[in-house]
């Protein structure tokens, strides 16, 4: 091979600061905080806050490849974090709040880190925590000093921290393959386990993301992350905004519908995304109070399949365009987005319209994907045959923090737990997860299709399908409803509503009104579902 004669500059996440504070550094960004009047200041003031953390850092011990975790919202301050940390060297560990006490003490001290930063109304959970985290030295309150409480933890303020470094942080340069984040999954089944970022495939990431076939923003967009910084990096929309351009809008905790669409309104938001559950919540409070989106122009959904009432509801009373996404903790976490295509178009709208709400997403530079059988052979991308979804690509997992083996096979190809099809437009369907899959006397039943249809019942706010155990025919689906505040819906109704939506054999064999069990990232908890109703057919 004759070497090529470029350059080799290291791909790191500092760059992507550094570059912003350059060409958009006067580039609004907009912060909502807990107790706190909102923040505002620009790309330039975030890289100067970023090297003085950096320098805090240092002066706290904290060295290249060392672990600091955060339980934070969507703040500036948790922001500045992701900056900070990774521009001089450590490792950022976003702990997820959502998850049951012992597994946030479990992933801090399986990160092993020695510095932990919390938000004030954090604070009695961290107490709470404190006798279970052994390796953490320093606690650190996002808050500013007026209001530190430095409780049994003894925390130090993080605007004082700040306040005692100075402006000019040299950031260092290093191997583009250092880890960078250190983000876990969910853990619904057993301890969370530890994907483990490095700054290369967080930038090819965040490069890949905002081209014209992913989320295709421009230096106008005004970006407003639903999805959680603790959850997978908010997609990695806080490295896509920053080499875009974009002014950067960050909601706190305040994800209800009435607080988004004030932000909405006030500070021009044309783009946002997040798990369903934060829309259906958004949607109910125009409905509620006949407001319309404002400048709201793109939604992109995750977590969960899209329930195609609440995108036909948002194009076509809002003029909202709803776009699906799928990705993983392990993909950092683009796979698929569901963007048009011109083969698409020259279909017709209401074609494209149908790919587009019931597909996941096409085919996008750096992932590769492919489905198998239960023998590990290729199957056609017919959009007919499914088979368990593999994949892989430079921002894909390879090994499990602290795993001994790889979690991807011997050619890179890591298996997603999903259940899906790809059709000869690239196009990849989530059918099921193979766990969530219903076998029904030798048949199978789509949970995710039949959900998809029992959520467009009106009146219906979640609705959640699980296979539970039958004496004859192995599994039967159970359906659980959540309604909306104030209406009632009944068993018949229902029945109803899906006898001319689906095939005979797939109606439910229960049908219960419940509130949904979701998970700490917002997805519904079946787990918790099927454990609950395992018997209720057995008799």
């Amino acid at each position: 091979m004759l070497p090529g004669l470029m350059q080799t500059t290291p791909l790191q996440i500092s760059a992507i600061l550094r570059f912003a504070a350059t060409a958009h550094g006067d580039r609004e960004i907009v912060s909502r905080l807990i107790d706190e009047p909102i923040w505002r200041y620009d790309y330039a003031a975030l890289e100067r806050r970023a090297g003085r953390l950096a320098r805090a850092l240092v002066t706290l011990g904290v060295a290249p490849g060392d672990r600091v975790s955060s339980l934070g919202w969507n703040t500036h301050r948790h922001l500045e974090l992701f900056y900070g940390v990774t521009g001089m060297g450590a490792v950022l560990h976003t702990a997820n709040p959502r998850l049951a006490e012992d597994q946030i003490a479990y992933t801090i001290q399986h990160a092993g880190s020695g510095v932990l930063f919390f938000e004030r109304n954090m604070l009695a959970l961290v107490e709470r925590l404190k006798p279970h985290l052994g390796q953490v030295r320093h606690y650190v309150m996002l808050s500013d000093d007026a209001r530190l409480d430095p409780g049994t933890v003894g925390a130090t303020g993080y605007e004082a921290l700040l306040a005692g470094q100075e402006d000019g942080f040299a950031w260092p340069v290093f191997d583009e393959n250092s880890a960078a984040f250190l983000c876990y999954t969910s853990g619904t089944t057993g301890d969370p386990k530890g994907v483990l970022y490095s700054h290369r495939a967080v930038v090819l990431h965040a490069m890949a993301g905002g081209l014209n076939s992913a989320l295709g923003f421009s230096a106008f967009d005004v970006i407003m992350p639903c999805s959680s910084l603790y959850h997978a990096t908010a997609w990695g929309l806080p490295f896509i905004a920053l080499i875009n351009g974009c002014k950067l809008v960050l909601p706190a905790d305040k994800m209800d519908g009435a607080s988004l669409h004030e932000l909405i309104r006030d500070e021009g938001v044309t783009f946002s995304g997040g798990v369903p559950t934060i829309w259906t919540m958004y949607l109910a409070h125009l409905e509620a109070t006949g407001g319309d989106a404002g400048t709201l122009q793109r939604l992109v959904i995750g977590g969960s399949a899209v329930p195609r009432a609440m995108a036909e509801t948002f194009q076509k009373r809002y003029g909202v365009v709803v776009r699906q996404l799928w990705g993983m903790t392990e993909t950092c976490p683009l796979g698929v987005v569901a963007t048009p295509t011109p083969k698409l178009a020259d279909e017709g709208e209401d074609y494209l319209d149908e790919v587009i709400w019931t597909r996941q997403g096409r085919l996008q530079f750096g992932i590769e994907l492919k489905i198998v059988d239960e023998e590990g052979a290729d199957l056609p991308h017919d959009g007919e045959q499914s088979g368990a979804l593999m994949v892989r690509g430079p921002w894909c997992v390879q090994r499990y923090f602290r795993a001994e083996e790889d979690a991807a096979d011997a050619d890179g190809w890591f298996d997603t737990g999903d259940v899906a099809t790809i059709d000869a437009y690239g196009f990849m369907r989530i059918t099921d997860r193979k766990k969530d899959v219903i076998k029904s006397g030798g048949e199978w039943i789509s949970s995710i299709d039949l959900e998809n249809v029992a959520v467009a019942c009106p009146g219906v706010k979640i609705a959640a399908v699980v296979g539970i155990f039958h004496p004859k025919w192995e599994e039967r689906p159970l359906l659980a409803i959540e309604t909306h505040e104030g209406v009632t819906v009944s068993e018949a109704e229902v029945r109803d509503f899906l006898s001319t939506r689906i095939v005979k054999w797939w109606m439910p064999d229960a049908v219960v009104f419940t509130p949904v069990p979701l998970t700490a990232t917002g997805k519904i908890d079946k787990k918790v579902l099927r454990d609950r109703y395992r018997d209720h057919l057995a008799g």
